[in-house]
């Protein structure tokens, strides 16, 4: 792309008056026949764009757009970002004083145009020396609403959200692994629009309402990753469901071939859900389509394509202290809703030694903590309702890793050798229950500690990384609560 310079970008040193800008907007309205107008600390360029008829876009039309320099307006920013194609709404996130607050949302007309918008835009110089970030923003519409009584069924849930909140289009409940006639104790939300779900949050926060006489825990429901067509169009693994934990990989490879004896490939199962291979993609798609809500041992499956995710190792790049394993690392979302830094501190490192030689150190980590005043009111919460950024050691995420995909705790077996000066060596072996009779019955790292606390860290670093080895091709809903399609 030519990056061109616009007007202003070579003179952004220049303090522009109140009267100035007023005159550089008119004239960008009267030149592009835009409204704009101001409200909510937001001011709003276009939407609906002159001339245009029905709907807005559709969701995956709009970008975030990030460091913008501070005295930057909408008659520099509107002609960069009219690049990429139509604009049909220009957002600016505006202080009190005039400036704005650094970031913008660019509603376009396709999809199309947003995504070449990321491609030629992020990392744009726009400035000398001032580079702005753009990447996909998700209007999140729905909830993720926890500690939901597991007998009450899709109906009964909701009936109750559409008593007690507005806006509420769906409601998304999924079987338990052990008794499919309970429900998991939790269910997504959908709501008519960003603002309706985000209503309802502000009312239903934990400690504040109840239903059914059982106190909920809610939060947004994690947006799984959107994958371009492109890509799709090369997938041919299907993910399967809503299976009995008894039904075998042999039982799901014969029911999938029996519409194309040898079509599959393999197939891999982790508890209730599996991911099964094709060796040609028409197969998998003819197959998606035939298999889709058929029942396999008594249980209705749920039959979509995989969905690829990025092959950098996720959980490598948090165990070595460059991210969190939170969803908004592995894709970068903006809610209209203004949100506040979700992580405390950098995950620890482990730097475990051999032979002796020395011991390693505790890491150091960025702690917050907050003054607790008296009468502050507290509400009992279980740690597996909780996110995964909230936790700093690999232990805690291993433990929350098979919680939120249904499989038991993982069991810690100890053992010890005696190093060439004396010392005593510890390593943890762990055993996964739920995939112990799979391609690997245990985990044990190939580093001694000489501590015990290290020891079982190491361990937990260890089968986080070959868990997220194993399954790195395609998405496994684990560690995060994700909707799926």
């Amino acid at each position: 792309m030519n990056e061109e310079n616009i007007d202003g970008t070579n003179g952004g040193s220049k303090v522009r008056t109140g009267t100035q800008n007023e005159a550089a907007l008119l004239a960008l309205m009267e030149k592009t026949g835009y409204s704009m107008v101001q409200e909510n600390g937001q001011r709003k360029f276009g939407g609906p764009p002159p001339g245009w008829e029905g709907p807005p876009p559709p969701r995956g039309c709009e970008v975030f757009v990030g460091k913008i320099p501070r005295d930057m307006y909408e008659d520099e920013l509107v002609p960069v970002f009219e690049r990429a194609g139509k604009i049909y709404e220009f957002r600016l996130m505006m202080e009190f004083s005039g400036e704005n607050r650094g970031y913008a949302f660019v509603m376009y007309t396709t999809k199309e145009e947003a995504q070449l918008a990321i491609r030629i835009l992020n990392n744009y110089e726009i400035r000398p020396g001032k580079f702005i970030g753009v990447c996909v923003s998700l209007d999140n519409c729905r909830l993720f609403i926890g500690a939901i009584p597991k007998e009450k069924k899709k109906e009964e849930i909701l009936d109750e959200m559409k008593k007690v909140t507005e806006g509420v289009v769906d409601v998304i409940v999924y079987p338990s692994a052990t008794d499919k006639t309970k429900n998991r104790g939790f269910a997504f939300v959908e709501y008519e629009s960003h603002r309706a779900a985000a209503m309802a949050r502000r009312k239903l926060i934990p400690g504040t309402f109840q239903l059914w006489g059982h106190t909920i825990q809610v939060d947004w429901a994690d947006p799984e990753k959107e994958v371009d067509e492109e890509t799709m169009q090369r997938v041919k693994v299907l993910y399967v469901r809503n299976l009995m934990i008894s039904t075998t990989e042999e039982t799901i490879k014969s029911e999938f071939n029996k519409f194309k004896p040898g079509a599959v490939e393999r197939v891999k199962k982790l508890r209730d859900y599996a991911f099964v291979h094709f060796f040609n993609r028409e197969d998998a798609v003819a197959a998606m389509s035939v298999m889709n809500g058929r029942c396999i041992d008594g249980a209705g499956i749920e039959v979509t394509l995989a969905k690829p995710v990025n092959k950098e190792n996720t959980w490598r790049q948090h165990l070595n202290g460059q991210i969190s394993p939170n969803p908004e690392n592995l894709i970068v979302f903006a809610n209209k809703e203004e949100s506040h830094p979700k992580t405390l501190g950098k995950p620890p490192t482990l730097p475990a030694r051999l032979n002796g030689q020395h011991s390693p150190s505790p890491p150091e980590m960025e702690r917050c903590t907050y003054p607790f005043f008296p009468g502050t009111k507290l509400t009992p919460i279980s740690m597996y309702s909780l996110k995964a950024n909230h936790f700093n050691s690999a232990v805690m995420h291993l433990d929350y890793y098979c919680n939120k995909n249904n499989w038991a705790p993982p069991e810690y077996y100890l053992y010890s050798t005696t190093s060439q000066d004396g010392k005593v060596l510890l390593v943890y072996k762990i055993v996964i229950p739920a995939i112990a009779n799979g391609s690997q019955s245990y985990f044990m790292p190939d580093k001694l500690c000489t501590t015990i606390e290290d020891a079982k860290e190491l361990a937990a670093q260890f089968t986080l990384l070959h868990l997220d080895r194993e399954h790195s091709l395609f998405s496994l809903d684990l560690c995060r609560r994700i909707w799926r399609k």
